[in-house]
């Protein structure tokens, strides 16, 4: 039997896709919870990971190492960067990075960690899925670099920053963890976003009243996605 996992960082970020899927079961683990579900004969694994990149990467790595998961799909929302990403726009990740790493006085590039690299490639195959449910549902799908850190970024500066440093498209605070944790297990994934904020310096604001509705988005991708998968 298949088995997948799906991450959000926050519950508001699971619940429409709980909704979707219906009846499930809960499994308590490791401070968190995972809820298990059987869709199309293959195993489902949702979870929110919480905010920030330590619980991501535990997340990630519980699914894959204790619940055998086979491939991860992270989605939810994200501050844009780039512009042309508005809010309601859906983007996929081509690569992810860590801005918050810096080693630079020892000679390494922003972001880099040794016996690593700077970015870290999402799976082509998902990726391509992806690209056709978004075809099908007439979804100006957007792909790009995504810059995660342990930040809630809200500054112009820090904005522009991250554009000239990393070319970044848009910025959350999890995939890349997600992106370290799945590729050391060699195991395929894919990070999308909803753009929930413009990050055009109103996202303190802009953020909360956009979340629902990116969420809502976010679950009805990631189960045609699904539905393409176990077809």
């Amino acid at each position: 039997m298949q088995k997948i996992g799906i991450i959000g960082a926050m519950q508001e970020e699971i619940t429409p896709l709980l909704a979707l899927f219906g009846e499930h079961e809960a499994i308590k683990l490791g401070g968190n919870t995972f809820y298990r579900l059987t869709y199309k004969g293959a195993q489902i694994y949702i979870a929110y990971s919480k905010i920030g990149k330590v619980h991501a990467a535990i997340t990630a790595t519980t699914m894959i190492a204790h619940f055998g998961c086979e491939k991860i799909i992270f989605g939810g929302v994200a501050g844009g960067l780039r512009s042309d990403l508005k809010v309601g726009d859906i983007m996929i990740a081509t690569s992810l990075c860590q801005h918050d790493v810096d080693i630079s006085a020892f000679g390494h590039p922003l972001g880099f960690i040794p016996e690593s690299r700077v970015f870290i490639d999402t799976d082509s195959a998902l990726n391509a899925i992806a690209r056709q449910v978004a075809a099908e549902s007439s979804i100006d799908l957007k792909e790009g670099i995504i810059a995660s850190g342990d930040e809630f970024i809200h500054d112009a500066k820090k904005k522009a920053w991250l554009i000239e440093q990393f070319g970044a498209a848009a910025v959350e605070m999890e995939g890349a963890a997600v992106a370290v944790a799945s590729e050391s297990f060699g195991v395929p994934f894919c990070v999308f976003r909803s753009i929930s904020d413009s990050a055009d310096g109103s996202a303190d604001v802009s953020f909360d009243e956009f979340l629902d509705s990116s969420a809502k988005i976010c679950a009805e991708f990631v189960k045609k996605m699904l539905d393409r998968i176990l077809s």
